[in-house]
């Protein structure tokens, strides 16, 4: 491994029917929405684009009995969005969870990183 590269570690979805209602890209999301009270900056904090973030947020709030985010009409004052209480608990939940599994899986995965080349491939497949 690349001194670099951050090192190999499971990544923790949720699935919930052909949704992901969260993952690590949605939870850092919410993140940047709650630092920057703006989705098009989320957006632009994460190398993607403004209708990709807002179709992420999209599904979040349709997945949950109450939304993650909300959000303002934009205009003359601005428009932003904020995450809501419920979206803050439900990312700090989430969060623990990827700590848990990592503690969990820890042994596992220093086994098979010990089996890991010591660089990714370029071009994986």
């Amino acid at each position: 491994m690349e001194k670099n590269d951050a090192p190999p570690r499971p990544r923790l979805r949720i699935l919930f029917g052909h949704a992901i209602p969260l993952g690590p890209g949605k939870a850092e999301l919410l993140e940047l929405i709650a630092e920057t009270g703006s989705i098009s900056a989320a957006a632009r904090r994460m190398n993607m684009s403004y209708r990709r973030a807002w179709l992420l947020v999209d599904t979040m709030n349709q997945c949950f009995r109450s939304p993650l985010v909300e959000t303002a009409t934009g205009g003359k004052g601005g428009g932003g969005a904020r995450i809501t209480d419920h979206g803050l608990t439900i990312l700090n939940r989430y969060r623990e969870m990827e700590r848990k599994a990592d503690a969990a899986c820890a042994a596992d995965m220093a086994a098979i990183i010990a089996e890991l080349v010591d660089s990714p491939p370029d071009n994986p497949h």
